[in-house]
């Protein structure tokens, strides 16, 4: 489709094996593995977009499961139900990630150090994980177009109203899901690396800019400005953001 993102037509291998964790088809992660001799020790876990919807599923992110783990990292990519799915909207999705999450930590063969990556809805759920103590077992979290203040994406109406959707309803209707679904609304815990893209008109910087301006002067926080990307450019392994995104990854484990 010529109004797909550029990404979804980028080479990218099979991962080397796919475990299913439940009997959902939501219930699923897919491991890439490094070369023996390039291994970092350090696992991945990519948690995509869409606006917790449908259409998009983990296979947007298999060229930057490719990339990563030809730079060296244990990739799993993971899997959630979104809004109308089995399981899916709040709080399945949240619970959901939170399921798989444990099991790549209890995956043996995979590196103990992880860091989880998220893409647009993903970085807001990735940044949901990394606040009030959630997932004690992360060791840090890059959101990249991250939805990560939903008053603020539900002001922009982000997504024709996705939160909402998400949510079951309004901010008045459903208050107590959009305070225990909402990162803004939480004290982050865990360090997060936080990067919008300088042209993203799907989830704008100002979102990022919201959440960071609500945060501690001693949040584990940091922010990067992706110059020159949109918000598909951020997760495609082609386009200079990929180094920022690298950048990020591995700063968070030399903490």
């Amino acid at each position: 489709m010529s109004d797909e993102p550029e990404v979804l037509s980028r080479p990218s291998r099979q991962p080397d094996r796919t475990e299913v964790t439940g009997p959902e088809q939501t219930d699923v992660y897919d491991v890439w593995e490094p070369d023996h001799a390039r291994a970092r020790g350090v696992t991945v876990g990519l948690v995509h977009g869409g606006f917790w919807r449908p259409h998009y599923d983990r296979a947007h992110l298999a060229p930057l499961a490719t990339a990563l783990s030809r730079d060296g990292f244990h990739v799993a990519n993971l899997e959630y139900p979104r809004t109308g799915m089995p399981g899916g909207g709040w709080p399945g999705t949240g619970d959901a990630l939170l399921a798989r999450v444990a099991s790549v930590v209890a995956d043996t063969d995979l590196p103990e150090t992880l860091v989880l990556v998220g893409h647009s809805a993903g970085g807001h759920l990735v940044t949901w994980l990394a606040s009030d103590d959630r997932c004690p077992g992360l060791h840090g979290v890059v959101g990249l177009g991250p939805v990560v203040d939903l008053g603020e994406a539900d002001r922009q109406h982000l997504g024709n109203d996705a939160a909402r959707a998400f949510l079951g309803g309004s901010p008045d209707e459903v208050p107590d899901a959009w305070a225990a679904a909402d990162p803004a609304r939480q004290r982050l815990t865990t360090p997060a690396a936080l990067v919008p893209g300088e042209h993203d008109d799907v989830v704008p910087p100002s979102v990022v800019e919201a959440y960071a301006a609500g945060r501690p002067a001693d949040a584990p926080l940091t922010t990067a400005l992706a110059r020159g990307a949109d918000h598909f450019d951020l997760v495609d392994p082609e386009h200079p953001a990929y180094l920022l995104v690298l950048a990020e990854i591995e700063e968070l484990t030399l903490r």
